[in-house]
C-alpha cells in the first residue's frame, strides 16, 4: 500500500506542478475563467490571481514530489488549497463560464463532485490526516 501512496503522491505532484506551469503559459486565458466572480473585476488583478495560484501550484506540486519528509504538511496544505479555489469552481458553475473544455452547465456541475476527491487524494497519499491528528493532540497537551 506504501508504494500506491507514494506513487499517487508523486502523480498529484506531477498535475499540480504541471496546472501550475499551465498558468503562467499556455492555459493563462482558459484559468481566468475560473477566478471568482465576486473578486475586483480589475484585469489586473484577475492576472494577478491567475498567475499567483500558478505559482502555489508548483510549489505545492514540487512539494508533493520532493519533500517526502514534509509530506503530511505538503498534503494537508494542498488539500487546503483545493478547499480555497472551489469557490472560482462553483463561480465557473453559477456563471455558465466556459473553459477547459466545460461549455454545458452539466459538465460544470459534474467537475465540482471531483474537488472533494483531490481533496481526499492529497490527504490519503500523504498522510495528511495523521498530520492533522498529530498537530491537534499537540495542540490539546499545551491547554
Amino acid at each position: 500500500m506504501r508504494y500506491v501512496k507514494t506513487f499517487l503522491r508523486v502523480l498529484l505532484g506531477v498535475f499540480m506542478t504541471y496546472a501550475g506551469i499551465s498558468h503562467l503559459t499556455v492555459a493563462r486565458q482558459e484559468f481566468l475563467a475560473q477566478v471568482p466572480s465576486w473578486l475586483p473585476q480589475n484585469p489586473g488583478f484577475q492576472d494577478f490571481v491567475v498567475l499567483a495560484s500558478g505559482v502555489v501550484e508548483i510549489a505545492l506540486g514540487l512539494g508533493m514530489i520532493l519533500l517526502f519528509k514534509y509530506k503530511g504538511v505538503v498534503g494537508v496544505l494542498l488539500a487546503l488549497f483545493y478547499v480555497a479555489i472551489f469557490p472560482g469552481n462553483i463561480s465557473q458553475y453559477v456563471n455558465g463560464i466556459s473553459a477547459f473544455g466545460l461549455d454545458t452547465d452539466q459538465a460544470r456541475l459534474i467537475r465540482l463532485f471531483f474537488q472533494p476527491v483531490l481533496i481526499a487524494w492529497a490527504l490519503w497519499s500523504t498522510d495528511g490526516v495523521a498530520q492533522i491528528k498529530a498537530w491537534v493532540a499537540k495542540y490539546r497537551s499545551k491547554l
